[in-house]
């Protein structure tokens, strides 16, 4: 399918190859550990580029009386994703199956979460399938449930979806909220070897205004072009978030096992520098949830904690935290859809367990924590 050569608004954008690498950095730093290592897919989708051409990136005004976006993700434990790769196919089998069972064109793809490897893979799955890349997602960052998307929070029913594993296995869910999604995906994907790809939500311009988190593929594209431009990365993180850098130092233990097609566990961190003598402790289910010092909590969810090197500001994603690294810890606020009643309901701490209240992150708080 070409690309079309027009597109509704003033101005067509693209997402060339040279766009990527940026990105893929600024996904990275939003999956808050998860997500996804971000490398793999970097280098997938240029290739896809280099061989299909740049993708059209349109935002949710630019969506004409015939646009249709699909929300398309991977699901899985970001562990068992280094070493299993997706199939060749597996997007476009899940987009003609959904084209067929709705009677609907889709003509772009939208990331569920910008974060990780599910912000940049979309640019990829578009470049292939010829269609646009809408600038949006349905969490600002990333989460590790089905239910903890922006749609959700905004009442928007999902009653189907779509699953492709790499082995060619298709799998069409028709279901009553999107809890029962979220049991049936995950027990479907840990069948399929801890990882699959799936598609729920057609989004239209009536449906999406609202039910979507705006502008986060091109915030994510700044994010990691001032990341990779600074000689202080991490300093530049900070400023272009409006984050603080929570602890730096060293990792001296790491926890973490794969369950139920999650990744769980904690790591901690030993303070370096002017932060020797601090010890600081993160709690992650595939994503990096709480930091806890001395008892206390310094940010939680659904704000959101990234790790990144000390040196270089590059994002370590929750599967590749070793033993040694020396790390830093930004903390930065959520979209202010996570702060509502039902965000919180969804993605605050109780939902992952933690019998905690959520203290809004603001800058000055981690400085009075300290």
């Amino acid at each position: 399918m070409p690309h079309s050569p027009e597109r509704p608004g003033p101005e067509l954008r693209l997402i060339a190859r040279d766009d990527v690498a940026a990105l893929a950095a600024g996904a990275a730093i939003f999956g808050t550990g998860g997500g996804g290592a971000v490398h793999t897919v970097q280098l997938a989708v240029e290739i896809a580029i280099e061989e299909h051409g740049s993708v059209p990136l349109i935002g949710i005004d630019e969506l004409g009386p015939g646009d249709a976006a699909i929300v398309l993700s991977a699901i899985g434990a970001p562990s068992v994703g280094i070493e299993m790769l997706g199939a060749g196919g597996q997007a476009e089998t899940i987009v003609r199956e959904v084209e067929r069972m709705t009677g609907t064109r889709v003509t772009a793809v939208m990331a569920a979460e910008i974060g990780g490897s599910n912000g940049v893979a979309p640019v990829g799955w578009a470049a292939r399938l010829g269609i646009a890349v809408l600038d949006a997602d349905g969490m600002g960052r990333a989460f590790p449930e089905a239910t903890m998307i922006s749609m959700n929070v905004a009442g928007m029913p999902s009653e189907w979806a779509v699953m492709a594993d790499a082995v060619g296995n298709l799998s069409t869910l028709r279901v009553i909220s999107m809890a029962w999604l979220e049991r049936h995906a995950r027990a479907i994907t840990v069948a399929s070897g801890g990882i699959s790809l799936g598609a729920h939500y057609l989004l239209t311009r009536e449906t999406a205004p609202g039910a979507v988190i705006e502008g986060t593929v091109s915030r994510a594209i700044e994010v990691g072009r001032a990341l990779l431009a600074s000689p202080e990365p991490v300093e530049a993180l900070a400023e272009t978030l409006d984050a603080d850098v929570v602890v730096r130092g060293k990792l001296v233990d790491v926890e973490r096992r794969t369950e139920s097609g999650f990744t769980r566990g904690s790591v901690t961190i030993e303070g370096t520098g002017a932060d020797r003598g601090r010890l600081v402790r993160v709690e992650v289910q595939n994503e990096n949830l709480v930091v806890l010092e001395d008892g206390r909590v310094t940010a939680s969810v659904p704000d959101l904690i990234t790790i990144v090197d000390a040196e270089t500001g590059e994002a370590i994603s929750t599967e590749l935290l070793r033993f040694g690294q020396r790390v830093a810890v930004l903390a930065w606020a959520c979209d202010p859809l996570w702060r509502s009643p039902r965000g919180l309901e969804l993605a605050g701490p109780p939902a992952f367990g933690y019998d905690i209240p959520y203290v809004p992150f603001a800058r000055a708080t981690a400085e009075a924590a300290r």
